[in-house]
C-alpha cells in the first residue's frame, strides 16, 4: 500500500498565507449556533462550524456556504472573518440530503453568480459530504482554484451496511448507484480527499480505487474549553438536575438505523444481569414522521425485551446541556452499526466519562483499549454489555478511563490543532491553477 500524504502540521509551517476559504456544507440547518437534532443536523454541522471558527481565529476569511430555505436569513455574521452564507435553491421547504440530487446545478449557478456579483476571490474550496463535493468541484473548476473534499460518510459503505441488514429499499430512498458513481468521479477530480479516520481512508482507497497519496487522514476535533471534566461536587449537582446517576448508560444522536439504538436495547438484558440497577438514558432526536416511526419501533422493542422500565427516553437534548449530559452517566456508549468517526464518543471522553466504542467505525483504531476507552462489536449484545459492565464493576478501571480518556481526547482532537493541520494541507495546493494573467492581477 502506498504511503498516504502526511497531514501533520510541519514544525516551521505558517498557515497564514491562505487568505480566503470557501467551505460548502449544503444539507441540514447550518448556522452559527446550529439547532442540533433537527433533520440532517448533527455531527457534520458541528464539525464544519467548529473548524470554520478555528480557521477564522487563525486569520482566514471564511465563508461557510449552505442552502437557504424556510425563513432563514441570507447570512449569519459570526465575526469579522467568518459568516454563514445561505444560497437559495430548490424552493423554500426543507429537503433531506437524499433528495437534493436534482438541484445541484441551480446551487452552482446561483453561488457563482453571487460570488461574481460581490467580486469575491477564494484561495481554496473545502467541501463536506458528497452533495457539497459534487457542487464544490464544479465551483472550483469554474473559479480555477483547488478543491479539497471531506466525505464524512461513503455511499459504498452505507450501501453495504444496508444490504447486510437485508434492506432492499436503499436504492429507491438513497439512490446509491448515482451517489457512488458521482463520488467515484469527484474523488478523482478534486485535488485531495481528507478522510476522518484510517478506516475511512482505506475504504476510499480500496472501494473507489483512489491512489493513497491522494488521501490524507485528519480526524474531527472537539471544543476543548467546553467539554471538560468537573469536580465531584459539581458532578453531584449535575446528576441531581438531570436526574441521572452513576448506574446510567447514556446514548445520544439523531434517530437513524445506523446509530444502533436497537442494538444497545438488546444488550441491556445482559447488562442488567450483571448490574441490576443499570438504566439506559437514550436521547434520540426525532423530528420527522419517519424519525418518530423509528422511535416507536425502538420503544416497542424495549417492551418486547421487558426492559421498558429501564429505559429513559430523553429525546432532543438542548445544546447548552450537551456537556452536562456527557458528564452525568456512569458510562457513555456508542453502539453504531456504522460511524465514520464518532464525535459524541470523543466529547464524552473529554468530559471524563468512561466510554465504550463501536468497532464499526474509525475511532476505535485510534484508542488504546483499556486505557483511553473500551471497544466492542455492537452487533454482539452480550459482548457489548460486558464492556459496559467493566467500568461499572471496577472502580480502578473507571478512574483510569476517566483520566486517560480525557487526556487523550483533548490532546488528540482539539479543534485548533485540527485546523492547523488542515490549513497546512490547503497550503500545499494554493496557487496550483494560477495563470500568468491571474498572477499579474494579484500583483
Amino acid at each position: 500500500m502506498t504511503q498516504r500524504r502526511d497531514a501533520q502540521m510541519p514544525r516551521d509551517a505558517s498557515p497564514d498565507t491562505v487568505g480566503s476559504l470557501l467551505m460548502i456544507s449544503l444539507h441540514g440547518y447550518v448556522a452559527g449556533s446550529p439547532e442540533l437534532g433537527k433533520p440532517d443536523t448533527g455531527g457534520q454541522v458541528v464539525f464544519v462550524m467548529e473548524l470554520a471558527k478555528r480557521f477564522a481565529r487563525l486569520g482566514y476569511k471564511v465563508d461557510v456556504v449552505t442552502r437557504r430555505f424556510e425563513d432563514q436569513p441570507e447570512e449569519d455574521r459570526i465575526n469579522d472573518n467568518l459568516r454563514v452564507w445561505r444560497i437559495p435553491f430548490g424552493g423554500r421547504d426543507f429537503i433531506r440530503k437524499e433528495d437534493m440530487h436534482d438541484w445541484y446545478g441551480d446551487f452552482v449557478s446561483n453561488l457563482l453568480a453571487a460570488i461574481r456579483a460581490q467580486n469575491i476571490r477564494y484561495d481554496v474550496v473545502n467541501s463536506h459530504y458528497w452533495d457539497a463535493g459534487v457542487s464544490g468541484q464544479k465551483v472550483a473548476e469554474e473559479l480555477q482554484i483547488p478543491h479539497v473534499h471531506t466525505p464524512h460518510s461513503l455511499g459504498w459503505w452505507k450501501q453495504k451496511e444496508m444490504q447486510s441488514l437485508g434492506k432492499d429499499d436503499g436504492e429507491g430512498n438513497y439512490r446509491f448507484e448515482e451517489r457512488i458513481q458521482k463520488e467515484f468521479v469527484m474523488y478523482r477530480s478534486c485535488d485531495h480527499v481528507i478522510a476522518t479516520s484510517e478506516h475511512q481512508a482505506e475504504l476510499i482507497e480500496d472501494a473507489y480505487d483512489l491512489p493513497a497519496e491522494h488521501i490524507s487522514m485528519i480526524p474531527p476535533g472537539i471544543d476543548e474549553a467546553r467539554f471538560t471534566a468537573v469536580t465531584p461536587n459539581e458532578l453531584e449537582r449535575i446528576r441531581a438536575r438531570l436526574e441521572m446517576t452513576q448506574n446510567d448508560i447514556y446514548v445520544v444522536g439523531r434517530a437513524a438505523t445506523n446509530k444502533g439504538y436497537d442494538l444497545i436495547l438488546k444488550a441491556m438484558p445482559y447488562l442488567i444481569e450483571m448490574q441490576p440497577d443499570a438504566r439506559l438514558v437514550l436521547a434520540a432526536g426525532a423530528n420527522s414522521d419517519k424519525d418518530k416511526e423509528l422511535l416507536e419501533s425502538w420503544q416497542q422493542l424495549a417492551g418486547e425485551l421487558e426492559i421498558g422500565d429501564r429505559v429513559d427516553w430523553r429525546g432532543y437534548v438542548a445544546d447548552e446541556d450537551l456537556a452536562d449530559y456527557y458528564r452525568a452517566p456512569g458510562v457513555f456508549a456508542l453502539p453504531s452499526r456504522y460511524e465514520p468517526f464518532g464525535m459524541t464518543a470523543v466529547e464524552a471522553m473529554a468530559c471524563g466519562t468512561p466510554t465504550v466504542l463501536t468497532t464499526r467505525g474509525g475511532l476505535f483504531e485510534q484508542v488504546t483499549f483499556g486505557e483511553h476507552a473500551l471497544v466492542a462489536d455492537p452487533t454482539r449484545p452480550c459482548e457489548f454489555a460486558a464492556m459496559i459492565n467493566m467500568p461499572m464493576q471496577h472502580d480502578w478501571l473507571r478512574h483510569k478511563l476517566a483520566v486517560e480518556g480525557a487526556r487523550f481526547a483533548r490532546r488528540t482532537f482539539g479543534w485548533t490543532g485540527i485546523a492547523r493541520r488542515s490549513a497546512a494541507l490547503f497550503e500545499q495546493f494554493r496557487g496550483k491553477y494560477l495563470t500568468p494573467d491571474m498572477v499579474d492581477a494579484e500583483v
